[in-house]
C-alpha cells in the first residue's frame, strides 16, 4: 500500500492485537483498517504506547489540505472529520473501507484528549445539549400537548361506564 499523504510504501507494524500500516521512510502516518483505532485510542491502552514513538523521517513534505486516496481502496477519496467534540484533531477516513489515516502527532493527540470512553461520551452528551437541547425542549412539550389533546379527545368517545371497573373519574 501507498502512503496518502507523501505517497512511501506503508510498512506492517504490530502493535500488541493489531496490525497497522506505518509510513516510516516518510511522513510517519498511521493507517488503521476499521476499528483497529478503538483498542489504541486512549491513553490507559498499552498497545499504542510504540506507536506514539515512531518518527518522521527528514523533510517529508505533507501537504495537509489536499483531498487524499484511501491506500486500501484506491479510487475512493477519503473524507475528513473530527475525532471528538473538542474539534482539535481532524483525521481521514474512506467511506468505503472504514479505514482511518492519522498523520504524524494526531494519535498522541487523540490519546490525550479524554482518559476514557465514558469521559468521552459525557463530553458529546454535554455537546449535544448545548446544540440541540433547547430545541428538543420545544419539540417534547410540543409533542405533550397533542398526547394531552388526543388523551382528552378519547374521553368523550369513549366514557369510562365502557370499561371494565366502571370508573367515574373516566379512563384518562
Amino acid at each position: 500500500m501507498k502512503c496518502p499523504a507523501c505517497g512511501n510504501t506503508l510498512t506492517q507494524m504490530n502493535a500488541d492485537t493489531i496490525t497497522v500500516d506505518v509510513c516510516k521512510e516518510g511522513c510517519a502516518g498511521i493507517w488503521f483498517d476499521n476499528y483497529e483505532l478503538k483498542k489504541v485510542d486512549e491513553s490507559h491502552e498499552s498497545a499504542g504506547e510504540c506507536l506514539l514513538e515512531i518518527e518522521r523521517q527528514g523533510a517529508t513534505a505533507v501537504d495537509h489540505t489536499q483531498r487524499r486516496s484511501c491506500p486500501k481502496c484506491r479510487d475512493q477519496v477519503m473524507m475528513r472529520h473530527f475525532v471528538s467534540v473538542k474539534r482539535q484533531v481532524e483525521v481521514d477516513e474512506c467511506p468505503a473501507c472504514a479505514g482511518i489515516w492519522l498523520d504524524h502527532g494526531e494519535l498522541g493527540s487523540i490519546r490525550t484528549q479524554y482518559a476514557s470512553e465514558e469521559e468521552r461520551k459525557k463530553a458529546a452528551g454535554a455537546y449535544f445539549d448545548e446544540v440541540f437541547g433547547e430545541k428538543l425542549a420545544e419539540m417534547r412539550e410540543e409533542n405533550l400537548q397533542k398526547s394531552q389533546r388526543i388523551a382528552r379527545l378519547f374521553r368523550f368517545i369513549c366514557p369510562s361506564y365502557y370499561i371494565p371497573g366502571k370508573q367515574r373519574w373516566g379512563a384518562f
